[in-house]
């Protein structure tokens, strides 16, 4: 597949396939997510492999969480289970802080790029993601659960990786609505 075949092929995964997917191939992609640029080469991404244990740690919480608004239903409790135990994979990407705005701005967009990369080789593997940035990943008790310093990261989201067992079709705007050429 190429880096463009890649691209097109990239989708957000809402729901998996209950398999295990390919360490090796998380590992290509942790590698390709290290090959981003840098533009101080600063290095600012972190990810932390989240494994079966910790997994299901993070679902009792997110339950727990959702019992705040009330008893959970088993509906949600199901769709809360699918989103934490279906996909094969969870990689949790982090940035360093920097005290200097333009610093942290530039490490952030080092990271997303980073992520990019990460996916992008995912889909050339044959697996699927979806980058997740939802209340969860923000919640206190989630930066402790995954060993987070706080004081010197922030959690830029949850990486879920997995086989789609449906890919949605995307509708982007024409082309022409995005870019402009000045003489």
């Amino acid at each position: 597949m190429t880096v463009d075949e890649a691209i097109r092929a990239r989708r957000t995964a809402h729901t998996y396939v209950a398999t295990e997917v390919d360490e090796a191939a998380v590992d290509r992609a942790l590698e390709a997510a290290h090959c981003a640029p840098c533009h101080k080469h600063t290095w600012p991404w972190r990810f932390t492999r989240v494994g079966p244990q910790t997994r299901g740690a993070l679902y009792d919480l997110a339950v727990r969480l959702k019992e705040g608004d009330g008893p959970p239903q088993e509906k949600a409790r199901a769709l809360i289970r699918a989103k934490f135990g279906n996909p094969g994979g969870l990689v949790i990407a982090t940035v360093v802080r920097d005290s200097d705005p333009t610093r942290a701005r530039e490490d952030y967009a080092a990271t997303c790029c980073a992520i990019q990369n990460l996916t992008l080789s995912l889909v050339a593997s044959g697996l699927h993601s979806k980058w997740s940035t939802g209340k969860i990943t923000q919640h206190p008790e989630v930066r402790a659960l995954l060993e987070i310093d706080v004081e010197r990261e922030d959690v830029v989201g949850f990486i879920w990786i997995g086989v789609a067992d449906r890919m949605p079709a995307v509708h982007r705007p024409e082309l022409e609505t995005v870019v402009r050429s000045l003489p």
